[in-house]
Order: structure tokens, then C-alpha cells, then sequence
């Protein structure tokens, strides 16, 4: 993602690339700018930062940014709940716009699925599938765990009440009283998303299917720029489509 977003930045003239980090010591140079590390003095020099990476390095800049008072765009998943309230602690101090995925189309999933969840009713159990390419280490996708919420907001319930059993590369899976996942890793998949609303007698199914990495890093240019003009708060990709 971060390679996207250089390559997507070049072409917005909206932005200017200052800085490029990373959790680790890197010797070279991309753009003609040194990779750096995630410290004070290098993000002083910026307006926003947009950060794609892991739980931990994601809270260590966040704390750098609540400091000084930089606003953050947060793309990275896997957060436990703990880290979910640190991440509400830090938007009391500075704008932060978290999405668990980037992408316009499947903001606009998520917000089809609570739709479809509330009217459905509870004679429709849901379930998960996701795909994604064989690099992919966490699971279920933080976008499928973002589906899921959408269900669970549309039947009024708390998500980790309703979060089910998480298979990893099954052909088929069962629906449960609760919503259940399963993940498949193979290939170069940039991601396919599906949910599955059955009631025994019926089957409604909503899908997602992404060809080209650059809707992900468009779609957090996007929401860079429509948090330049926000207050401190926590807001998601719901908040710029104006969903209700």
C-alpha cells in the first residue's frame, strides 16, 4: 500500500510527499527521499499522515501524532478491542479517520449489508467469505471483520457478541447463530468480499470484487483531503459518503 500510495500521490497535484517511514532501519531512497523512522522530529514537517502497517507501529504514531496535533489517516487492521478504545482515546485530540478498507465500493458494501441486515430480520443467519493473495497474514481480512459490523449495526446488536468461528481456506462453511468467517489465501488476489444472508427457504448475496490496488490508495487521498477541514474526532469512510 504504501508503494500505491506514492504512485497515487504523484499524480494528485493536491499533495506533496515530505516523509516515508518505516518500523524498521531501511539504507535507500524512494523519490529521492530517505526512509526514515517513525520519531517527532520527522512528522513535524508534516500536515497529515496516512499510515498503513501493524497495530503496534500504528499506536506509536498515533501518540506521536496526538502530540503534535497532526491529523492521521489509519488504513492498517487487526486492532483487538483494546487497541480500538486507545485509537477513541487518541481522536479526543486530534482527527483520525480509520477504515478498514479504503475503497468507495466497499464503504458502500458495508452500508448494503446493514441495509439488508435490519431488513431481513432474524430468520437470516450471515455469513463471511473473503479472498485475498497468499502474502496476507492476518485473517479474517479487517475488511470482512468490517462487514460483519455492518451486520451486526443492522440487527442492533454489538458486534463481538455476534462475531462466529473463523475458518481459514475452507470450500464451504456453515451459517451459525452467529456470523461466521472464513478467509482464503492464495495467489496475487487483491480482494474479493461476500456476504451471504440465508433464511433456509432463500439466499441473498452481496459481493465486492477488486481488480486494481489503486482504488484503495485514491480512496485514502480521498479521505485525506476531507479530513484536512475536520475537528478532532474518530470518523470512517461513512462519515465522507455521507451515509446516514
Amino acid at each position: 500500500m504504501g508503494q500505491q500510495i506514492i504512485k497515487s500521490v504523484k499524480i494528485d497535484k493536491d499533495f506533496k510527499l515530505i516523509v516515508l517511514t518505516e518500523n524498521r532501519k531501511i539504507n535507500k531512497k524512494i523519490n529521492g527521499i530517505k526512509i526514515t523512522s517513525n520519531t517527532e522530529e520527522t512528522f513535524k514537517k508534516v500536515n497529515l499522515i496516512i499510515y498503513f502497517t501493524v497495530p503496534k507501529c500504528t499506536l506509536e504514531v498515533l501518540k506521536i501524532a496526538s502530540k503534535l496535533k497532526k491529523r492521521v489517516v489509519i488504513g492498517t487492521t487487526g486492532f483487538t478491542k483494546k487497541e480500538e478504545s486507545l485509537i477513541q482515546k487518541y481522536s479526543k485530540k486530534i482527527p483520525i479517520l480509520k477504515a478498514g478498507n479504503m475503497s468507495l465500493g466497499i464503504n458502500l458494501l458495508m452500508y448494503l449489508a446493514e441495509i439488508a441486515s435490519g431488513s431481513l430480520g432474524k430468520n437470516f443467519l450471515a455469513k463471511i467469505n473473503e479472498t485475498h493473495h497468499k502474502h496476507k497474514k492476518d485473517y479474517p481480512s479487517g475488511t470482512a471483520l468490517m462487514l460483519g459490523k455492518g451486520v451486526a449495526v443492522g440487527k442492533n446488536k454489538n458486534f463481538y457478541t455476534l462475531l462466529g468461528k473463523k475458518y481459514l481456506n475452507k470450500k464451504t462453511f456453515p451459517y451459525g447463530k452467529k456470523i461466521n468467517f472464513n478467509s482464503n489465501r492464495k495467489g496475487e488476489i487483491i480482494g474479493e468480499h461476500e456476504i451471504r444472508f440465508s433464511s433456509g427457504k432463500e439466499i441473498i448475496t452481496l459481493n465486492h470484487e477488486a481488480f486494481d490496488r489503486a482504488l484503495y490508495s485514491e480512496g485514502a487521498l480521498a479521505a485525506s483531503k476531507w479530513l484536512m477541514t475536520k475537528k478532532a474526532g474518530l470518523y470512517s469512510m461513512r462519515d465522507l459518503m455521507n451515509f446516514k
